[in-house]
């Protein structure tokens, strides 16, 4: 079952922000954690649930990114401004790109991209939302913990969506969070999203389907309970060798990266209005895939 709006999901864990960008509350004993840093323009809709929820801002002590992609690390510079004794969790790699001038300005133009076709551009103006170069991160790599106090996250390394991508699993409930690197329960479908290495992410899916599974907190479009849940990382493999497979025929029949990603995008778009990213963003996304998918035919070929 896929469940779309905020709320409390089960003990310690909550869903915040928006059906687009989702963003979770872990409340332990010792202290609470966000998981992923949403799109910056949900930061209004996050202070407003912490009072409606009851939630105490004032035990979350860190927010955890799964991977620095600026619709996952958007409401970071708000909140380690607001509260400077936040710690920021990330990859060795994603900590690099919080300290990257040419990622924080990508970062912030995709942000008012997607505020503007929200309608939500005025929220620009009244929170400091924009990245600056005035935050650490706090490195996490494979088989870390993070303890919480009654409450224990594990991290596993996840690339493939993009080469900084983690994940993080908690034993009670049960819960994964894995951002892109699984896919995205847009309405009834499953959107896969091999951007940086296909490879790398069919073989982060395998690490993944070992884990004992109920509930999958996703980045986008809300979380997922019960059988589907259980299921859930295996559909995306199943998805993902069918939508590559796919793409390899667009690419063959266009032999050429920018215009199979153009195709790729329209088909989509039309199939699937509606869908967070704009066209100019996803046809970006579709570019590197294709891109990627060149290299390995044009390997396959030389071999």
């Amino acid at each position: 079952m896929r469940i779309r709006v905020p709320g409390k999901i089960c003990d310690r864990l909550w869903m915040l922000g928006t059906e687009e960008s989702c963003v979770y509350v872990v409340e332990g004993d010792k202290e609470s954690i966000i998981i992923n840093g949403g799109l910056s323009y949900v930061v209004p809709d996050l202070i407003r649930q912490f009072d409606r929820f009851g939630i105490e801002e004032s035990r979350i002590m860190g927010i955890l990114i799964l991977h620095a992609h600026f619709d996952h690390m958007g409401i970071v510079p708000f909140f380690k401004r607001r509260r400077p004794e936040l710690r920021i969790y990330g990859s060795a790699r994603a900590c690099e790109v919080f300290r990257n001038p040419k990622a924080h300005r990508i970062a912030n133009e995709f942000s008012r991209e997607l505020a503007r076709r929200t309608g939500r551009t005025r929220v620009f103006e009244e929170y400091d939302l924009s990245w600056d170069g005035d935050v650490e991160g706090t490195v996490l790599s494979e088989g870390d913990f993070i303890d919480l106090g009654g409450a224990t996250l594990r991290i596993y390394e996840t690339p493939g969506h993009s080469s900084f991508s983690i994940a993080a699993y908690m034993q009670e409930p049960k819960a994964l969070f894995a951002s892109d690197s699984i896919g995205i329960p847009f309405r009834e479908i499953i959107v896969t999203s091999p951007t940086y290495d296909y490879t790398q992410y069919m073989e982060s899916l395998e690490k993944l389907e070992e884990l004992d599974v109920e509930l999958i907190c996703a980045d986008h479009y809300g979380y997922i309970t019960g059988e589907e849940a259980r299921d859930h990382v295996q559909r995306t493999i199943t998805a993902s060798r069918e939508a590559y497979a796919l793409m390899e025929k667009t690419f063959r029949r266009t032999n050429n990266v920018e215009k199979a990603a153009e195709e790729w995008t329209s088909t989509f778009n039309q199939e699937n209005p509606g869908y967070l990213l704009t066209p100019e963003i996803l046809t970006k996304v579709n570019e590197q895939i294709f891109r990627h998918l060149a290299r390995e035919l044009d390997s396959a070929t030389r071999e």
